[in-house]
């Protein structure tokens, strides 16, 4: 299995973990359920476990593609600006004032273009990665603004349906990055002979910012079929 084939798998695996995650918060969302998304340590930390390892994987992959010499960075940005902007003018429209104006995506395009001009320097990342998950723990009043909040150190969490502020996550994505490059990540590469199992995580992987992006929109279609259906 490539290096490439093997941070895929990992990103399927975060898939199938993000959509179900979805999937029971969406549930609760039509009342079908009545789970504590928001205040179990459950809930958050499963929460905090599917978007530590998407930017971990996030970092690792930036490099490994840099490495390779992978073009259409300026597609994957566009990709990207697209993906946020539609995330933030979806969520306005069905969330209000709890709009997503600074999430998982929003954060990888930012840490992304802040990241790809300093990859030559990518082996001493761990420094500014630990620094940056140091100054996640501090909480700053004064941070807590809209207009600051999404750099991070906020006193407090703000209302909002997805929140990825740079500091602390710019700093495990640092990390990531780091770590792709050093030879553990080749010692961690499995033998080939994969399960089909394996090669449906990789597609999954390969496809991440779609799936992403429709994944939602297709939860809340079932479940608002399911609300109709019955009602009737």
């Amino acid at each position: 299995m490539s290096r490439l084939g093997f941070i895929d798998r990992w990103r399927g695996i975060a898939i199938v973990m993000m959509v179900g995650f979805h999937a029971c918060y969406d549930s609760t969302y039509f009342g079908l359920t009545h789970f504590n998304m928001l205040g179990s340590p459950f809930w958050t930390t499963w929460r905090t476990g599917i978007v530590s390892l998407f930017i971990f994987i996030s970092g690792i992959s930036l490099t490994l593609a840099h490495q390779a010499g992978r073009s259409g960075s300026r597609y994957r940005i566009g990709q990207l600006m697209a993906g946020a902007a539609a995330v933030s003018l979806v969520t306005a429209y069905l969330f209000g004032p709890r709009w997503i104006y600074f999430g998982v995506l929003h954060f990888y395009l930012v840490a992304t273009l802040i990241t790809r001009p300093l990859l030559r320097w990518s082996f001493w990342f761990w420094l500014p990665g630990l620094l940056a998950l140091w100054l996640g723990q501090l909480e700053l009043v004064n941070m807590d603004s809209r207009w600051l909040n999404w750099i991070g150190m906020a006193a407090h969490k703000p209302a909002t349906e997805d929140y990825a502020p740079l500091v602390p996550w710019l700093g495990l994505f640092w990390l990531g990055a780091w770590w792709g490059q050093t030879r553990w990540i080749t010692q961690c590469i499995p033998p080939a002979g994969f399960s089909p199992w394996d090669r449906g995580l990789q597609w999954l992987g390969r496809h991440g910012l779609i799936i992403y992006l429709i994944h939602q929109p297709i939860l809340f279609g079932l479940f608002e079929l399911h609300a109709h259906w019955s009602t009737n």
